[in-house]
């Protein structure tokens, strides 16, 4: 008969065989099924969805195979996993967030496959995780801060990464080995081994540092708009004084060439003209001269 017609299995352990082929999708009909090993063997393809339908399912166990595709979100389903290892396949993309279901997890082991992408924050809800290992991955970004609230944690490997910024601040990280978080992009902790993160007091000081050179550039360029707004002031008042100086001269000029221009016949003439021949009541005064 069929593996998927033993229903009342409570242990399936195929482990260390040569099996081939696909896991089949009937295991998920196993419904008390409580321990699945199928490790050490050569199965590939992808792990069937249909084991999230295992709600009893406490150890599953697939673990150096040659599995791959993606980590099935429905795994987030069995809510009564205690140990999960799909350690050295050849799984891709990330993390499903599902995984952060697991409330009862003490045992996760992702290691040696090609994840991607940022560690979900909400693997920091497995609050009872003993053992986490998810090194030599290919995981970006920092590790998440939900981490911190990770106090049942008392081993932890994330080697062999592209994992930057600072470690939890929990005794798991602070007392793991160098070589738990070696190869990795800027990891930063006090660990020996890793480099000390930068400081509030650091980043602060940075800041101010940052926010005088702004005030600096700022009152530079106010002196300099001020020095532009005075020549630019000077300049005007100079050539209106350069000319109010030059029209008086093209006065007088003018006014020289209009005398040198009378005619002194049309002049004499008019005089006579005004004095009616110099007529005695027009005179105002007589003098040892002449009579004016």
């Amino acid at each position: 008969p069929e593996i998927g017609e033993a229903t009342q299995l409570h242990r399936l352990d195929l482990s260390s065989n040569h099996l081939v082929g696909k896991i089949p999708k009937n295991l998920g009909r196993l419904n008390l099924l409580i321990e699945l090993y199928l490790n050490d063997n050569k199965f590939s393809g992808e792990i069937p969805s249909e084991i999230g339908k295992l709600s009893d399912l406490s150890h599953l166990n697939l673990a150096r195979n040659n599995l791959s595709g993606l980590i099935p979100k429905q795994l987030g389903d069995c809510g009564k996993l205690l140990n999960l290892s799909l350690s050295k396949n050849m799984l891709r993309e990330g993390i499903p967030f599902q995984i952060g279901n697991l409330h009862s997890l003490e045992n996760l082991d992702l290691s040696q496959n090609l994840l991607i992408s940022d560690i979900p924050q909400q693997l920091g809800e497995l609050k009872v995780l003993e053992t986490l290992n998810l090194s030599h991955n290919e995981f970006s970004g920092s590790i998440p801060n939900s981490f911190n609230g990770m106090l049942s944690l008392t081993f932890v490997d994330v080697s062999y990464n592209h994992l930057e910024g600072p470690l939890p601040n929990i005794k798991a990280f602070r007392e793991a080995p160098f070589e738990a978080f070696m190869n990795n992009k800027d990891l930063c902790g006090n660990i020996t081994g890793l480099e000390a993160c930068p400081t509030k007091m650091s980043k602060k000081g940075n800041r101010r540092k940052g926010n005088k050179v702004v005030v600096i550039v700022l009152a530079a360029l106010g002196v300099l708009l001020l020095l532009l707004v005075v020549v630019g002031v000077l300049l005007v008042l100079c050539q209106r004084l350069k000319n109010t100086g030059n029209e008086p001269l093209r006065v007088n000029n003018e006014n020289l060439f209009a005398i040198w221009s009378y005619d002194g016949k049309m002049v004499y003439e008019n005089i006579i003209k005004a004095t009616e021949n110099f007529s005695t009541k027009y005179c105002i005064g007589v003098g040892g001269c002449g009579t004016v």
